[in-house]
């Protein structure tokens, strides 16, 4: 029992599916991962994408426009409309993403504020990506966000620092297959320090396959390799892992047991 708590359905590639999308789902399920968060990133792609998961109970959805999309002229009123949805759990993904885009810094922190305002009106959790931008990520989220529903971390590729400061603000910290790679020494030494009822594991599919997948399309079927990964270097099994995630999971979103 595993939970994806970040992927992309509506990106994956699904030709080497007979059944495409369905049947990657259904696969993936039976084999016990038995829920999935599929992110939104686009108001514009948003429609598509739920009507792609809106008839499973297991898989749930956000809605939110990534850091390195925003827009000046982004459409807040429509977003805002799509994170009431019923089916929608969490507000992003949002965040900032310094690294690769320095130059539309003011416009993500503009879009970050939006994220937050609409998270504190609809009372859900914020899906949040952070790049090369830890402290202004930090400082917003503590002056800002609604602390009592607090939200994911998600992809941590930061340091022990900022893990401690976004464990203080009550955010989970969700880990990717990047734990799995070769370089990833330091963030691997941060997991070794996270508490384990604020630990998450994600696979962003179709991004960042983990090991012995790297390099090719991420499934969320690829979740137990980063679960199995993270469960070593916390020194715990694999079922115990699955069974604290799956309720880092619940207790954050106000789910009940499957």
């Amino acid at each position: 029992m595993l939970i994806d708590s970040h992927c992309h359905l509506d990106k994956l590639d699904v030709s080497h599916y007979a059944g495409g999308l369905d049947e990657l789902i259904t696969t993936t399920h039976a084999a016990g991962v038995t829920e999935m968060l599929c992110i939104g990133v686009n108001t514009q792609q948003f429609p598509l994408m739920l009507a792609q998961v809106q008839d499973y109970e297991f898989i749930h959805a956000s809605a939110g426009v990534h850091p390195l999309g925003v827009k000046a002229d982004t459409d807040w009123v429509l977003l805002a409309e799509q994170a009431a949805l019923d089916k929608v759990i969490a507000v992003g993904e949002t965040g900032l993403d310094y690294h690769y885009a320095p130059e539309t810094k003011d416009i993500q922190l503009d879009a970050f504020m939006q994220h937050m305002r609409i998270a504190n009106e609809v009372k859900k959790p914020l899906i949040v990506h952070s790049r090369s931008a830890r402290q202004d990520t930090v400082e917003l989220l503590r002056e800002n966000a609604n602390l009592d529903v607090g939200g994911i971390i998600h992809c941590f590729t930061e340091d022990q620092a900022m893990a401690d400061a976004c464990l203080d603000l009550g955010f989970y910290i969700s880990i990717s297959g990047i734990a799995t790679f070769r370089n990833a020494d330091a963030l691997r030494d941060v997991i070794r320090h996270l508490p384990l009822d604020r630990i998450l594991v994600e696979t962003d599919a179709p991004y960042l396959a983990p090991v012995p997948h790297r390099g090719k399309q991420n499934e969320p079927l690829f979740v137990s390799y980063v679960a199995q990964f993270v469960a070593d270097i916390k020194g715990v099994s694999l079922d115990e892992l699955a069974t604290v995630t799956t309720q880092n999971f619940h207790r954050l979103f106000g789910l009940s047991e499957s």
